[in-house]
Parts: structure tokens; sequence; C-alpha cells
């Protein structure tokens, strides 16, 4: 009598089939993700998951919905505001390639030593994480900031980069953008902000809504300060 052939597939068929699977998602994310980014250096990203997230926190909380900001172009931003920018948030953003690998280790022996945890994120970090990703901490988004990081250093110049970064970072409850900012706290344009006013500003974009350029406390007067020296450091920019 012959033997029934079995039909349940081979373990090895199986992992074929889940690996084209694997393989065609993949290849489809990095589509998708390529042109999304590429869209993104001729189109202002028109809202970000952060500014929706406080949206609804501010509904939940039982306050009115705000989202203010204003997109200025990046010939129309102060000088003071990008060297500021640079001075405070990412000193050799135009020398790397996305990650400095420099800050990151210093800042990783420091957190080992003090309670205070400091970051090392350049501005492409914060960008990529600011106009792609949802906000939080996790290896998974951090793994996704790393590649969106290495796509707009791709794509986008180190103008763009610089520029979306200032136009869409939280600046205050509500406020994104320095423009949005600067009518808030100095009642003027961006265009104008003046060297002491744009240290000041980037001194209180690690937390916006703890702090305020319109009440500094001593802390954030010595971010001014040491800020302030870096710009005069820079000398003048490439752009």
């Amino acid at each position: 009598m012959a033997k029934r052939r079995s039909t349940r597939p081979a373990p090895q068929s199986k992992l074929k089939k889940y690996g084209r699977i694997l393989g065609k998602v993949i290849l489809w994310f990095i589509g998708i993700t390529f042109f999304w980014v590429l869209a993104l250096k001729f189109i202002n990203p028109p809202i970000t998951f952060l500014m929706l997230q406080r949206g609804i926190e501010q509904k939940a909380a039982g306050k009115k919905w705000k989202i203010e900001k204003e997109w200025i172009r990046f010939e129309d931003l102060s000088d003071n505001l990008k060297k500021a920018a640079i001075a405070g948030e990412d000193v050799n953003f135009l020398k790397h390639w996305g990650f400095d690998f420099k800050a990151m280790e210093n800042a990783f022996e420091k957190n080992q030593k003090s309670k205070r945890v400091i970051g090392a994120s350049t501005i492409s970090q914060q960008t990529a994480k600011n106009v792609f990703l949802w906000p939080g901490r996790s290896y998974i988004r951090k793994a996704f900031e790393g590649y969106f990081t290495g796509l707009i250093e791709l794509l986008w110049s180190k103008e763009r980069i610089l520029e979306v970064y200032l136009n869409v970072i939280e600046t205050g409850d509500g406020l994104y953008g320095a423009e949005a900012a600067s009518w808030n706290y100095y009642h003027k344009s961006a265009v104008s902000m003046t060297k002491q006013q744009a240290a000041l500003l980037v001194a209180v974009f690690p937390n916006p809504r703890r702090w305020s350029p319109a009440k500094p406390t001593s802390y954030i007067y010595r971010k001014q300060r040491l800020i302030l020296r870096n710009m005069n450091r820079l000398g003048k920019l490439p752009f």
C-alpha cells in the first residue's frame, strides 16, 4: 500500500515565502520614504505628529486647540538665528553627515556621572524626528530617526535642513517655528532678531514648555551667554 504524501509545506519553503514578503515590505518602505523625503525638499511640511499630539493633549486638558506657526524662508531668517541654532544645538552641524559621534561619546560619559541626562542629537536628527516621526523614546523610534537622518542628509542641503528645523521646532505652548516665537516673545518678525534675542530663544529649545524667553531663569541666561560665545567662535556662515 502506497504511503500518502504530506500536503503540509516544508519549513524551508515557508521561510522563503516569508522572506519574499519581508523583502517586498522593505522595498516598499524604502521607496515610499525616499520619495516622501524627496518631496519635502521642495514642499514645506504642513503639520507634524508633535503638533497633532500637543493639540490633542490641549483638548484633553480642556484647553483651546492651539497651533501657531508661520513659515519663513531660509533667506529671510535672521543670520543671528541661524548662527545661534548651530552654536546652541549642534556646533558641528556644517561638518558632520547627520551624526556627531564625538558629542554622543561625551554625552554618554557625562550621563554616567550625572543624574541629569544630556542629549547629543544633531540638528539633522532633531529635524528627522520632528518632521517624520512620532514623539517618544524607544529603540524602534531611534532606529527610524537614524534612517530618516541619513535620508535628509543625502537628499537635502544643509540650508534646507536648518530651514525646516527652525520652522517646525516647538518654541512654546502651541507655538512652532521661529516666526511664531519671535512675534509672541519679541513682537517682531524673526527676520530682524538680534544676537541676544536669538541666543535666548535657542537657549529654551530643549524644553520650551518649561522655559520661556519672556521669563528667563538664571540657568537660561547662562545658556544664552554660552551660545553667544559659541556664535562668536563660529564666524561667518557659508550661506
